[in-house]
């Protein structure tokens, strides 16, 4: 995998030079009893063939959200603005029909939870000859042969035997791998991970995190990878969007974010993470409650936590603007980078 992605060129009348995925101030927005949840907020990335992204943050920054809504694949309650431009075209402007054609094909999405995105009724061989006869019209004996050779390809033992089994036959670890094999029938150009490792062991996460290297590797994908887990980031994304109550607080390069957090926010996940070089240290937690989505902060979502708020903090949003350590890296931070590089040596010494 290689470290920075080429950027492309697209033939158009104007000869521009695009990424693969835009995503521009992408807001999603769900009409509740309680009135209306404001779940992402101004979410901007780009993605380039061949990267992989991490948006990392905790269960209701709008991680998950930011990547259904790019897909078409939101609640019957949910709304959304902005812009998803996959090749230039705008996903968020497309009809079911016209998505139908790109999802599972150029665009492939492995979920969190294998039992539920399976179907328990059907045989493997059956959901994944059905997406290669539906998107590359296949014959089914062709399409059968096809899905045991990617099932071999992530390692599942006698594929050829194991293809004609239920999803209820297999481990966890071997479901999730029927996931991946799936989203990669079609050879598609972006592939989304939803929480992919979260209910399988350290041994097992290992597996898979290796696997997805090596299949991108070969095949070229770009990743998209949402998680809470910074390890998996470490070991697998280019570059890291860290998320916070529906907001992009943090967006940088992997070595950036690690090394040179410029958010408190970001700093507090870091410092929540075992490290081996501080052996039993004990682990420092980010103090209070994720914010009400109904009714989020006035200014920076993160301010009623942070132990560095002001009271421009709690009343102004700050943008995301470049640091001044290195305008590639962003941060919606009304504080100091000085400052945020003390806490971060205090988290350090005492984490």
């Amino acid at each position: 995998m290689t470290a920075c992605a080429t950027r492309w060129t697209r033939k158009t009348a104007e000869e521009t030079i695009m990424s693969l995925l835009q995503v521009k101030n992408l807001g999603v927005q769900f009409k509740t009893n309680d009135g209306l949840v404001y779940a992402v907020n101004g979410v901007n990335f780009e993605l380039d063939r061949g990267q992989t992204l991490g948006i990392v943050g905790e269960s209701g920054s709008g991680k998950s959200q930011t990547v259904l809504a790019t897909m078409g694949l939101l609640a019957k309650n949910g709304r959304t603005t902005g812009q998803a431009l996959y090749e230039g075209q705008d996903l968020l402007a497309m009809s079911p029909k016209q998505l139908n054609r790109i999802r599972g094909d150029r665009i492939s999405m492995i979920f969190q939870d294998p039992m539920t995105a399976l179907n328990p009724y059907l045989t493997v061989e059956r959901q994944m000859t059905e997406v290669l006869e539906l998107h590359k019209g296949m014959s089914r004996k062709d399409a059968r042969k096809r899905s045991v050779e990617l099932l071999d390809a992530v390692k599942i033992p006698e594929a050829a035997r194991r293809v004609t089994m239920y999803p209820h036959e297999f481990s966890g670890g071997m479901r999730q791998r029927v996931m991946i094999a799936m989203a990669l029938l079609c050879e598609p150009e972006l592939l989304i991970a939803d929480e992919p490792t979260t209910a399988l062991d350290v041994t097992v996460q290992a597996q898979i995190l290796t696997l997805l290297k090596e299949l991108q590797r070969d095949f070229g994908t770009a990743i998209i990878m949402i998680t809470h887990d910074l390890g998996v980031v470490a070991g697998l994304c280019d570059d890291v969007m860290v998320m916070y109550g529906g907001r992009v607080m943090e967006h940088g390069n992997a070595q950036q974010i690690f090394y040179h957090p410029t958010h408190p926010y970001t700093v507090g996940l870091l410092g929540a993470l075992p490290r081996l070089d501080h052996e039993g240290d004990e682990l420092v937690s980010i103090p209070g409650n994720p914010p009400n989505m109904a009714n989020l902060p006035k200014g920076c979502p993160f301010s009623e936590r942070c132990t560095l708020a002001s009271e421009q903090c709690a009343s102004v949003l700050p943008a995301l603007q470049p640091s001044v350590r290195d305008a590639t890296q962003l941060r919606a931070c009304h504080r100091p980078e000085t400052e945020i590089k003390v806490m971060q040596q205090k988290e350090v010494v005492h984490g």
